[in-house]
């Protein structure tokens, strides 16, 4: 069997599995990363969403093959190590968990991982861009809640943007 070597959250690992096999499964299954969660499997949902080389991704839809020994994956698990310690809130989280949990934003929480993932990535793509979050950008954000808190959702992005 193949061994595939990547970055996840911080740590390099080396796994045998075949090339084909989605990285959601290779987290979850092989090294017992939980954080990003199975929705749907056909990359609609986004409920694992994830971030590869600071970007948002969705690990049910690429291929563990696809990745190189480089690539790096951060999970919610991993996301509190990327704030700087003076950004890091009260509970040690990254200030986009922090906004979460004051905007009580949770209900079921199934989806949250990936909601605040997508956030995330999005606050660092307009800061990129010389800007900050519009509406627009919040309309763009297609990660599925079936508790329906998207108006907490926005509220606590908006408030995680100034935190970051």
């Amino acid at each position: 069997m193949p061994e595939q070597t990547f970055i996840v959250n911080g740590e390099r690992v080396t796994v045998e599995v075949e090339d084909n096999v989605r990285v959601l499964w290779v987290l979850r299954d092989l090294l017992g990363v939980t954080g990003p969660k199975y929705g749907c499997g056909i990359n609609v949902c986004k409920a694992c969403t994830s971030h590869i080389n600071g970007k948002a991704f969705n690990p049910c839809a690429v291929q563990v093959g696809d990745l190189s020994a480089d690539d790096e994956v951060t999970t919610i698990e991993g996301l509190p190590a990327q704030a700087s310690e003076g950004a890091r809130g009260q509970h040690g989280l990254h200030p986009m968990q922090e906004a979460w949990l004051e905007r009580d934003v949770v209900q079921c929480g199934y989806c949250q991982p990936g909601q605040i993932m997508a956030a995330v990535a999005l606050v660092r793509k307009v800061r990129d861009e010389g800007r900050t979050i519009t509406d627009a950008d919040l309309d763009g954000i297609r990660n599925i809640c079936r508790c329906g808190t998207y108006t907490r959702i926005r509220e606590a992005i908006r408030d995680g943007e100034t935190r970051m």
